[in-house]
């Protein structure tokens, strides 16, 4: 690719990134806040968000994996400018959000019951089961926000769902605040305070972005084309879901190897677990923001995709892998130098820093194999190429990482350490298999008219 196409690429990219990086990180500031917030109440609290965050977000990834189904075939139709399709893809994807946030709630119901099975301490099991059970609850607007979201990114309109995840991220940190510590003139719950400000902030940005979706101006001929029928149609879910289910099992290997990692870690006691909680706080920030231009790939490979430009459809995924190696690459270079201090943003136990800064460490060591096996991803779902990278999640994870992350870590005494050098090792096969994959595959020169006549490859 010559540089000026590139240079064609990396703004538009950018642009689309920025309110993407900013909204997805949302998700994770979440965490980031109730896990600062709670820290400072001792390490057994903060070692019980942790287990409930590695709980809940297994659960969590695989829904909204399953709403990522939504864009690139938005992206697709919107490049093909066809009405119908788009209007079907609105009526269908917040069906399916909505039956899935459901039945992800009811399932929280059954999940707290398994918590004394994972070996974890008596104490941190007990601060975490009433946590996940409300945590659980907050999935059901969050999916409905995922599902308007989706459908609006995929059209390029990438800045309202940040500024609501903005807002709601604001809200969340004041009434975790005050419901934690009893300020503000609001009830002192403790911990489950942060757990109750999440489901409120998570209730608003479901509100708020199905209020732009349903009352924007510019999307008005799609919403028009939706009413003709509010029924969600077999075909068209069966299309969604076959996109979106490939996205959501991988994300749910991804994360669920982590959230694995730090159950094992939990067998170690309750100081090594929460120095992984603040470590993999920190790491998640990047790689959501990672995410974002993973996204921005997502939408621009498959608008170039349906409008049967396979040179752009390249050309747009190779600028997303260029600009997250330059961000991630600068992100493991900030953990490297502020791993001692940003540890006391959470807790101030000398133990628990000073494992932190030593796992810190090693997330500086992922950063760029981090962020390229997510670009990575982004680009083939612009493809629709979702079979594939599931199958590679499965075999990296968990018949690679965490093996040698039990090996490492149990049989040669190495503790959490060991479990990290096992995620660093999954990550880096991933971003490599993957970029081979974006790098060697055929881009069809022309797709389908009929969006429910696609198949998923």
């Amino acid at each position: 690719m010559s540089r000026s196409a590139l240079r064609s690429h990396l703004l538009p990219t950018l642009e689309l990134a920025y309110p993407v990086m900013l909204s997805q990180l949302g998700h994770v500031l979440v965490n980031v806040c109730d896990s600062m917030i709670v820290g400072q109440t001792g390490k057994v609290p903060l070692a019980a968000v942790s287990l409930s965050v590695s709980v809940n977000t297994v659960v969590m990834v695989l829904g909204m994996g399953l709403t990522m189904g939504i864009t690139p075939l938005v992206a697709a139709a919107d490049g093909r400018r066809d009405v119908p399709a788009l209007g079907r893809l609105l009526v269908n994807g917040v069906w399916l959000s909505l039956v899935a946030g459901v039945v992800l709630a009811l399932s929280g119901l059954l999940v707290p019951t398994l918590l004394p099975y994972l070996h974890q301490p008596p104490e941190v099991v007990a601060l975490a089961t009433p946590w996940v059970r409300v945590m659980f609850l907050s999935l059901l607007p969050l999916m409905l926000f995922q599902g308007f979201k989706q459908f609006a990114e995929g059209l390029g309109l990438t800045r309202q769902a940040m500024l609501l995840s903005v807002q709601a991220n604001v809200l969340n940190a004041v009434l975790c605040y005050g419901l934690v510590f009893g300020k503000l003139g609001l009830p002192e719950l403790g911990m489950m305070g942060a757990a109750w400000a999440t489901l409120i902030a998570r209730v608003l940005m479901a509100v708020l972005m199905a209020g732009y979706v349903l009352r924007a101006v510019r999307l008005q001929p799609y919403r028009e084309a939706a009413r003709e029928n509010l029924r969600p149609d077999a075909a068209g879910l069966r299309r969604l879901t076959g996109l979106g289910s490939p996205i959501g099992v991988q994300m749910m290997f991804e994360m669920g190897a982590f959230s694995f990692s730090a159950i094992m870690i939990g067998w170690l006691g309750a100081t090594d677990l929460a120095a992984h909680q603040i470590a993999i706080n920190v790491a998640s920030v990047t790689y959501m923001a990672a995410s974002g231009i993973a996204a921005a790939a997502t939408i621009r490979v498959g608008k170039h995709l349906g409008s049967q430009d396979a040179a752009g459809a390249r050309q747009a995924g190779l600028a997303a892998y260029l600009l997250t190696f330059i961000f991630m690459s600068l992100m493991g270079v900030l953990l490297v130098l502020g791993r001692h201090t940003i540890p006391l943003y959470y807790n101030h136990d000398p133990a628990v820093v000073a494992q932190a800064a030593s796992l810190l460490l090693i997330a500086a060591a992922f950063q760029v194999s981090d962020g390229l096996q997510v670009v990575g991803l982004g680009a083939l779902r612009g493809l629709e190429d979702v079979k594939v990278p599931s199958v590679v999640a499965l075999l990296a994870y968990w018949a690679a990482a965490l093996p040698l992350g039990y090996v490492l870590g149990f049989r040669l005494g190495w503790g959490a350490t060991g479990v990290w050098v096992g995620l660093l090792t999954g990550l880096s096969l991933v971003a490599g298999v993957l970029l081979l994959r974006f790098w060697r595959r055929p881009i069809p020169t022309a797709v389908p008219v009929n969006e429910a006549a696609l198949t998923v490859r």
